[in-house]
């Protein structure tokens, strides 16, 4: 489990394509801290497990279906990423339960002038976003201002600009959303057990 409240900006220093997926070399002296095989790192939000730590990087595998619902297939060696490690037993509980589960992919529109940040988001994702709720983007624990269909605001104080890849977006860029998951569970409790979310968890961990 994650919170959102990312403890470093790291970098991409390594991206080695194997066909049908990736594996991403990642440097970040505060995550690799206490790193070891197995762990999981939220990268930009995906949560991805640990295949190697070497110093202040570490190595993860990242398969098609992350790729294919997420922005790492688009990542680049000296990109700057989101990261954060999964939150140990009995850890302060800064942000909001996030499983490192991408819903789907959004994009940066624009800042206007009163701080508020504007992401469009898929159509399918409206009925879990809702105003004053919470939403993960690129792995950041936010709340959200307004919405409507297909569109969203933040505000995002000088903190978070500085010290995640949010302050370094620029329009057009893809970001990833996880909607709170406690939204997904009253749905399927409402709806009498059925799912109604068309996306699967693309983006979660490697080895389930």
């Amino acid at each position: 489990m994650f919170t959102g409240i990312v403890e470093e900006l790291g970098e991409i220093t390594a991206v080695e394509d194997n066909g049908d997926a990736a594996r991403l070399r990642v440097r970040g002296p505060v995550v690799t801290g206490d790193a070891k095989h197995g762990d999981s790192i939220a990268v930009n939000g995906v949560c991805l497990t640990v295949v190697e730590v070497d110093g202040d990087e570490f190595t993860v595998d990242v398969v098609h279906e992350t790729l294919d619902r997420t922005s790492l297939a688009k990542v680049e060696a000296g990109r700057s990423v989101n990261l954060e490690r999964a939150m140990a037993a009995g850890g302060r509980f800064g942000g909001h339960v996030m499983q490192g589960h991408v819903d789907g992919t959004g994009v940066f529109l624009h800042r206007d002038a009163d701080d508020l940040t504007h992401f469009a988001f898929p159509p399918q994702l409206g009925r879990y976003i809702v105003e004053k709720g919470s939403i993960a983007i690129d792995g950041v624990s936010l709340t959200v201002a307004s919405v409507s269909p297909e569109e969203l605001t933040v505000a995002l104080i000088p903190t978070t600009l500085s010290l995640t890849t949010l302050g370094r977006t620029e329009p057009g860029d893809v970001v990833n959303l996880e909607v709170d998951v406690l939204a997904k569970y009253v749905e399927k409790q409402t709806a009498g057990g059925a799912s109604a979310l068309p996306v699967d968890n693309g983006g979660g961990k490697e080895d389930g």
